[in-house]
């Protein structure tokens, strides 16, 4: 190939296609122009403007693949050097930071839920947004990308997560809360689809899998700065301000600012980077195409010691920008947003048939990384239910509680004449008990009931124990006075470092297979690599049978997560290596929506099996992984193609 263009992309010229079928302008006996097709008010194209479509389609389908076999060869002549890896560090802060956006609002959630009042489907609905709003960020940049540009389109999504990042900070009600981490992932959810299209376009073709392939280990990355973040923050409670009752700047706020620092430095590094010169080719910008790619081979082969290396390139075939014929014939008889709808619906049904099969990977991922620390947590609970103290049938007078009451259910007791003074009630319960004459005083209690009681004569002062505390309850002159009001962060109870050392071990996880796809996805191919590990990963779900403690199940996310993570890189190569410049972005972005919406529905139904059964999750996971695997391996191979 190099020897063919070497003698022919340097000086010829673009010269326009002769029409085999041209015909006359004039013709004897009729004038054309002013006869009426027939079919034009039926919205019906014109034969002939049929046929001109499919010519126009066919030169520029031949113009494009001219255009590709030159592109790959000018790449090869620029190298892989300095430009491409400050590039990926850039593009790869960029995917750092859509991997911290998923972990953000799980790791806040359990002293937010305090801070701000949150029910628990306030919580539900939190933990939904996050992939919600990234499904539609992914559809809406991946497309913007293809029109607009891959750099502008990542600048302008890697802003908007700032932006609101930081403004979801300050938010001190539940519903800005919400609304601004909604736009926050929108914005990064553009991210994903835009970086790997960004950079699979300064890769040659022996290169790109491998490198495609590093690239996906940064958002395993960004798992692990989520996890040592949040670990190292939030726990501290006194770091924060408060303005008055009306301002708190808790912990866990500052770690949502800190989360959006890779965000903020890819921002800084796009700054420097310039546009990708195949998208510029693709809309007609020659000269800005060449200046891009000769500032890649200059800095290149000046890193490389070989400064006097001159870009031999003077000429780069550009494409007609001719859209396909069946939309375009149709240009006279549909609107603008007729045309794009349609234009739309197509890629997707092309994506979705291309690729549906991804989904059933990151349907299992997320509803089994759903499913892991949730289990865990139900396992805990149910160890700490398992020590509760009973005390039943006996009788308290004149005693003074000042010291901690934990996992305790106090039944048919007596309490006369008692004080509960400056302690904290946590899972405590009290039933069918009688209180007379005592005194509760500065209280603070965490899942804390009385229930079917009878007080009299008691006074609670500076408590939090509100009326929905009392549960078929009879009283009889008992008062409330200077009751707490609002949420308080209980820090005793939400800090459990094993949230952050599961996050941490699966994120950590990833890495094997991160190495094993990046050194191999070339020598074995990304079918045998995307199908091999689905395989693999749906014969690691069956352990989980035999999984009845926590370090067992925190093995097997372990074993999961690194598998697992080999096909999702082979997917995400797939993606940029099937479609061609002016479709890969919207393709990608398309893929990547399908997949936030399996990981809502998986997420959604392996949350709720939590403490009812475990054979659910792990037949849907094995049955979703085997028949995606199965289907992957049909898949064309890209390995050798060059990039369209």
């Amino acid at each position: 190939m190099a020897d063919h263009y070497q003698n022919n992309i340097y000086n010829q010229g673009d010269y326009p296609l002769q029409e085999d079928d041209a015909a006359s302008d004039v013709t004897e006996g009729h004038d054309e122009e002013d006869q009426m097709y027939e079919g034009e008010y039926q919205g019906i194209p014109h034969p002939d403007d049929t046929k001109a479509a499919q010519r126009a389609a066919c030169s520029a389908a031949s113009d494009l693949e001219e255009l590709s076999e030159q592109y790959e060869y000018i790449m090869e002549e620029c190298g892989h050097g300095k430009f491409q890896w400050m590039l990926f560090i850039v593009l790869g802060l960029a995917l750092m930071a859509d991997g911290v956006e998923c972990f953000v609002v799980a790791f806040v959630l359990p002293s937010a839920e305090k801070d701000l009042c949150l029910s628990n489907a306030e919580k539900g609905m939190l933990g939904l947004i996050v992939f919600l709003s990234m499904m539609v960020g992914a559809f809406l940049w991946g497309g913007l990308a293809d029109k607009v540009g891959r750099r502008q389109c990542l600048i302008l999504a890697l802003s908007i997560n700032c932006i609101f990042a930081f403004m979801s900070s300050l938010a001190q009600g539940y519903s800005f809360f919400l609304f601004f981490r909604l736009l926050s992932g929108i914005g990064i959810g553009g991210t994903a689809p835009i970086v790997y299209s960004y950079f699979s376009e300064f890769l040659q073709m022996n290169k790109r899998g491998e490198h495609l392939s590093w690239l996906c280990m940064f958002w395993m990355i960004g798992g692990i700065y989520a996890s040592f973040t949040a670990w190292g923050i939030i726990p501290r409670y006194g770091w924060g301000f408060s303005m008055g009752t009306e301002f708190q700047f808790h912990a866990w706020r500052v770690f949502v600012l800190v989360a959006a620092l890779p965000a903020i430095a890819s921002l800084v590094g796009l700054t420097f980077m310039p546009e990708s010169p195949r998208f510029l080719l693709e809309n007609g910008k020659h000269d800005d195409a060449w200046m891009i790619l000769k500032q890649v081979h200059d800095t290149n082969w000046r890193a490389k010691g070989q400064p006097e290396k001159v870009f031999t390139v003077v000429h780069i075939k550009t494409p007609k920008t001719t859209e396909d014929g069946f939309f375009e014939v149709q240009s006279a008889t549909r609107t603008p947003v007729q045309r794009w709808a349609v234009r739309s619906l197509t890629l997707c049904k092309l994506v979705c048939r291309n690729t549906d099969w991804t989904s059933h990977v990151f349907y299992s991922f997320y509803g089994l990384s759903v499913w892991f620390p949730d289990m865990i947590k139900h396992l805990q609970h149910e160890e700490y239910v398992s020590k509760v103290q009973v005390m039943s049938s006996t009788h308290k007078r004149n005693m003074i509680f000042d010291f901690p009451l934990e996992n305790q259910i106090h039944e048919e007791v007596e309490y006369i004449r008692d004080k509960f003074i400056n302690i904290e009630m946590k899972s405590v319960k009290f039933k069918d008990s009688l209180f007379e004459d005592c005194h509760f005083e500065n209280i603070r209690s965490s899942e804390t009931v009385f229930e079917n009681c009878t007080i009299h004569s008691t006074v609670f002062y500076n408590t939090d124990l509100w009326e929905a505390k009392f549960i078929d309850c009879k009283m009889e002159n008992t008062t409330f006075e200077h009751n707490k009001h609002g949420c308080h962060l209980d820090t005793a109870k939400e800090n459990d470092v094993l949230i952050y050392l599961v996050s941490f071990l699966g994120s950590l996880a990833v890495l094997p297979g991160n190495i094993i796809s990046a050194l191999y996805m070339e020598k074995i191919g990304r079918v045998k690599i995307i199908g091999g590990s689905m395989l693999i990963s749906a014969g690691c779900t069956f352990f989980l049978f035999l999984s009845f403690s926590q370090s067992a199940i925190i093995a097997l996310q372990c074993l999961f997560c690194g598998v697992s993570a080999a096909a999702w890189n082979g997917i995400e190569v797939v993606t940029v290596e099937l479609y061609p410049a002016s479709k890969r972005a919207t393709a990608s972005g398309v893929l990547n929506a399908l997949c936030k919406l399996a990981a809502v529905l998986g997420s959604s139904i392996f949350a709720s099996c939590v403490g009812i059964t475990k054979a659910i999750p792990i037949l849907l996971s094995f049955t979703a992984l085997v028949c995606g695997g199965l289907v992957a391996l049909n898949l064309p191979d890209t390995q050798q193609k060059i990039l369209q």
